[in-house]
């Protein structure tokens, strides 16, 4: 796949600022549209249909795997015994985690600057209350 990847260009504002991760924001999706195009254009012509088992059956023991969302990872843990019962699960959003950074940005700037910050940060509000 040929597509760029965009970064912060300080075009209008400063470098890191609200406004300079809208516009990465928007790039990513040009560039995901960019890429969708590629796909369909290489996509083989015919009926594409999955067989996919009935009963979802974890292997024993632990499984780490991680998941990429929305330009965010998310990490998943599961353990399951030997009769492949699944008996613990954990997801670790980093939505939580970006709040952390709030109160050291919003220092200094407007109440009405400060939505458009938490905005820019990616923050996806249904995944804090974990």
């Amino acid at each position: 796949m040929e597509f760029d990847v965009p970064i912060g260009t300080a075009h209008v504002g400063k470098l890191g600022d609200s406004f300079d991760r809208f516009w990465v924001r928007i790039r990513e999706m040009q560039e995901s549209c960019k890429i969708l195009r590629q796909c369909l254009k290489m996509m083989p012509k015919g009926p594409a249909i999955a067989k996919v088992p009935r009963k979802f059956r974890p292997p024993a023991g632990e499984c780490y795997a991680a998941s990429k969302r929305r330009a965010v990872t998310w990490a998943f843990t599961s353990s399951a015994t030997a009769a492949s019962i699944l008996i613990a699960s954990e997801f670790a959003p980093v939505s939580f985690y970006r709040h952390g950074i709030i109160d050291k940005l919003s220092k200094g700037i407007m109440l009405a600057d400060l939505i458009a910050l938490i905005g820019s940060l990616d923050v996806d509000a249904p995944e804090i209350d974990r």
